[in-house]
């Protein structure tokens, strides 16, 4: 009895026990474990970061420690390995005997008889290789090697000296490489590419950059019809690398390394790029035709400037003047005039010549373009049907560009080809001018004006382009009747030290706008 009543009671001592345990830990837990927390919390934290996959990557757990920048430099890393393996393959060493000199010796190491080399991208598995008009031009024989060492003696296709493409072919050459073709218009400034050529003789090298701007006109075409509206890029171009390719990070053609901006004949930071659309456009005729077939507008542009752009009342600064639209030819048939402004093709902008003459350059004869013009405030969209150079009208055209035949005159009576009256001579622009008789009116189809003449050579108005042995009819868009009137606008320039528009009549009756500069300093 005693021994059950003491094991009763050292039994429930030890409930007891086990029962504070249990609430003094419950307590620490409550009291000790939101400072532990805490405290870790303000411990620095390490990111954790996954590479991207690529097929040669290396292996990079979720639970890498390694900073974000290193694994961004290896994926970098990764994309310029694969690309360079996929595009060297089909970029080509090429070498020219030729009797004559290309357009840039210094970019190539050649002029005049002798050995010349560049390079070349296989477009076709079939042995069609693009290159520059000025690798190849005056070559007697065309040797061409392979990254893989093969050999092949090539034949010209043609060439474009206008966008300085041309395309050879491999002779017995079949299942070749041939580099992916990408899409120039999506090419954006500060994207990584990569130049694959042949610089110093030095094959199959590759170097990276950014494209550092697009569209550029860099006048080292020596051609009147020149197109030039490349890609600029710093990746390292040099002697050598002319013809060969310009990629992006998908290892696709984005242009044909064309020329470098140099003072020292080597790399100095600038190289231009011929963009790829507008190099598929070429050789599709180079192969099919020969030569290529080109669409026209029938105009004569020039750029838009802050004066020019508020003269014209247009709402910024953009687009390119037609300060001359040819009658009869396509943009004419389309109702688009002189002084109208030409803003975008196909919905694309144009903000210089040279981009609206690289656009036009993607369309053959026969093609219909819609164009977007301002005129007296507001846009009007046109559809132009382009002529091709062998129609008559483009062939007169021409032939006037050329030097060659001057447009038809009206018809004027022997004693009126030459008007009377006292000349007033504008010095500050370089005119002489004078009142119209009713039948030199009538024989220029105007109301009003005042005929030209005479302009005085490197005058403001010779620089401008404004012809003799026409009607000037206004300025600013504002009619001019008389004498008076031109030397009021003319006057009202000078003293702000603004440009004026001159609205011309020619003696074919074609229209056409000069800007013509003014100056504060004038007498």
């Amino acid at each position: 009895m005693v021994n059950r009543s003491v094991r009763n009671t050292a039994a429930f001592l030890y409930v007891s026990l086990v029962v504070i345990g249990v609430l003094v830990g419950v307590l620490a837990t409550v009291l000790l474990v939101p400072p532990i927390l805490d405290s870790r919390e303000d411990r620095p934290k390490v990111e954790v970061v996954q590479l991207r996959s690529r097929p040669s990557a290396p292996a990079v757990g979720v639970d890498s420690l390694e900073p974000r920048g290193y694994l961004d430099a290896l994926s970098l890393n990764e994309a310029f390995k694969k690309v360079s393996s996929m595009v060297t393959p089909s970029v080509v060493f090429i070498e020219v005997e030729s009797s004559g000199g290309g357009l840039f010796h210094q970019f190539d190491g050649g002029g005049g008889y002798g050995l010349s080399a560049g390079s070349g991208v296989i477009v076709s598995g079939s042995g069609y290789v693009v290159t520059n008009h000025h690798v190849i031009e005056d070559a007697t024989e065309i040797r061409v090697t392979l990254s893989d060492k093969r050999e092949f003696a090539a034949e010209v296709i043609g060439d474009d000296p206008n966008t300085d493409l041309a395309v050879i072919r491999l002779e017995g050459a079949q299942g070749l490489p041939a580099v992916v073709m990408g899409d120039s218009r999506s090419v954006q400034v500060g994207e990584w590419v990569l130049a694959v050529g042949n610089p110093f003789r030095l094959t199959s090298t590759v170097t990276a950059g950014i494209v550092s701007a697009i569209g550029r006109q860099v006048n080292i075409i020596d051609n009147d019809l020149a197109i030039e509206n490349f890609i600029q890029t710093d990746a390292a171009i040099n002697p050598g690398n002319s013809g060969g390719a310009l990629v992006n990070l998908h290892g696709e053609l984005v242009g044909i390394a064309t020329a470098i901006a140099t003072e020292s004949g080597s790399y100095e930071g600038y190289g231009f790029a011929v963009p790829v659309d507008l190099m598929r456009r070429v050789i599709a005729d180079l192969v099919e035709f020969g030569e290529v077939q080109r669409g026209y507008l029938g105009v004569t542009i020039e750029p838009v400037n802050a004066s020019l752009a508020d003269d014209l009342g247009l709402d910024r600064v953009r687009g390119v003047l037609l300060r001359e639209v040819r009658q009869g030819m396509a943009s004419w048939n389309a109702g688009i005039r002189s002084g109208d402004v030409l803003v975008a093709i196909d919905g694309r902008p144009v903000d210089e010549p040279n981009a609206l003459q690289g656009a036009i350059a993607l369309y053959r004869p026969g093609d219909l373009v819609h164009a977007t013009v301002w005129r007296d405030g507001r846009e009007l969209e046109m559809e132009v049907r382009l002529f091709g150079r062998e129609d008559s009208r483009a062939r007169e055209w021409f032939a006037e560009l050329d030097g060659g035949t001057q447009p038809p005159e009206r018809e004027i009576a022997p004693d009126m080809r030459m008007p009377h009256g006292d000349v007033e001579t504008l010095d500050a622009w370089g005119l002489g001018v004078i009142g119209l008789s009713d039948r030199i009116a009538s024989a220029f189809g105007v109301e009003g004006g005042v005929y030209v003449m005479f302009v005085e050579s490197g005058s403001p108005a010779d620089k401008a382009g404004v012809p003799r042995n026409a009607v000037v009819v206004s300025a600013d868009g504002t009619p001019v009747a008389g004498v008076d009137d031109l030397k009021f606008a003319l006057g009202t320039a000078q003293e702000a030290g603004a440009s004026v528009v001159l609205g011309v009549v020619r003696r074919d009756g074609t229209p056409a706008f000069f800007e013509v500069s003014g100056q504060e300093d004038l007498p």
